[in-house]
């Protein structure tokens, strides 16, 4: 007769959580961040606002974002018009819109790294479904399942609302999820499309003004899990260690709140700051226990919030220039994706590491780290190990 210790042992997985695909999807759309400004104005019958115009195309191009994919198109916008009125009650349509391409641009991702996987998806155990749109019962981990074909008893989690740092709060949570049951395979996708935060310019609102200029439409997805098969499963990155902390005197500096008009979006200027003046204590708990001080050592993945965010983070702890390349490319390319964004960044270090024929997928280095930062300010925080290529 066995012990409840050793039923709780054979539940265990022996080896440390490890990403082993990542897959990402874009709507077809894609807009020219320098062209934005004067399309943003003309669909919103905004043109006569000049000096707000003005202001938008400074925000615009001090973002450092080439371009960004919108699921919103011109001709939706024609048939949706309360969408570009300034603060309409358009709660209704955007929940219409979210709940549909929500799920099915998530399973875009996942398909890929399913693919990429090169497993068949009724090994796949559970379901982490990260969003800060599209709220429903069932929800859209539930409509997933159904359009991956998944199996109807795969567990699934559902977090919904959390904002740009839960990119890494799907990490954390799909590492227990891994290390905890044995032979696990979780499937982990964050799917952003930000139609809650569309809105025609305020003169009284202008937080919303960097909303429109900065967050693009994206979807990643990650298969996680501990004990790699050799033969069958390729490890890219291992999840060591993770945490979440709110940082000291910011509340207020990120908010965000759903209304009738949609999601609100509220920022203080000195968000940059308070990352960056907190960021190394995180890295102190991360890697005091590796003996690592050395923060130009390892390598980084830093969700992408902004320009100012990156650029304060790089100079408060004395960064090359290229420590931060993988996340300023990411925001280049994409904008802020709010959870999918440290995915994408992922995918982009691991795909660079093996085109440029370095010894593993984070960028020849064995010991990273990634941010995620969000409302609250909460900062999550995830201690990578890089694989052999």
């Amino acid at each position: 007769m066995m012990t409840v210790n050793e039923i709780r042992q054979t539940q265990r997985a022996e080896g440390t959580a490890t990403v082993l695909a990542i897959g990402t999807a874009n709507p077809q759309n894609c807009v020219d961040q320098s062209a934005y400004p004067d399309f943003y104005f003309r669909v919103t019958n905004s043109e006569h606002k000049t000096e707000l115009k003005q202001k938008f195309k400074r925000i615009c191009e001090k973002a450092m974002i080439k371009k960004r994919y919108m699921h919103l198109t011109e001709d939706i916008l024609k048939e949706n018009p309360s969408l570009c009125e300034v603060m309409a009650p358009s709660l209704d349509v955007k929940q219409d819109i979210l709940v549909v391409e929500i799920p099915k641009l998530g399973k875009e991702a996942a398909s890929k790294a399913i693919k990429e996987w090169g497993q068949a998806k009724s090994k796949i155990t559970h379901l982490v479904f990260c969003t800060s749109g599209g709220i429903d019962m069932p929800g859209a981990d539930y409509q997933l399942t159904k359009l991956l074909g998944l199996r109807p008893h795969v567990k699934r989690y559902m977090i919904y609302q959390q904002g740009c740092y839960a990119g890494g709060t799907g990490l954390r949570l799909a590492k227990d999820l891994a290390e905890n049951n044995k032979d696990a395979r979780v499937l982990l996708v964050c799917s952003e499309i930000k139609v809650l935060t569309y809105s025609g310019p305020s003169e009284t609102h202008l937080d919303g003004l960097v909303g429109q200029a900065i967050f693009g439409d994206g979807a990643a997805a990650a298969i996680i899990g501990s004990d790699p098969l050799p033969q069958f499963e390729k490890p890219l990155f291992e999840l060591v260690w993770t945490a979440q902390t709110i940082l000291p005197d910011s509340e207020g500096a990120i908010e965000c709140h759903i209304r009738e008009v949609g999601l609100t979006f509220h920022l203080l200027e000195n968000v940059p700051d308070l990352i960056s003046n907190n960021i190394e204590k995180a890295l102190v708990e991360a890697f005091q226990p590796l003996n690592i001080s050395d923060y130009n050592s390892i390598f980084w993945i830093s969700h992408p919030g902004g320009r100012a965010i990156l650029d304060k983070i790089e100079a408060k702890l004395g960064l090359k220039p290229e420590k931060m390349q993988a996340s300023r490319h990411i925001l280049s390319e994409y904008g802020n994706m709010s959870s999918a964004s440290v995915l994408f960044i992922l995918d982009e270090m691991r795909r660079k590491s093996k085109e440029e024929g370095l010894a593993t997928t984070g960028e020849g280095l064995e010991w990273g780290v990634l941010f995620s930062f969000g409302p609250g300010i909460t900062v999550e925080t995830v201690l990578l190990r890089s694989v052999a290529i």
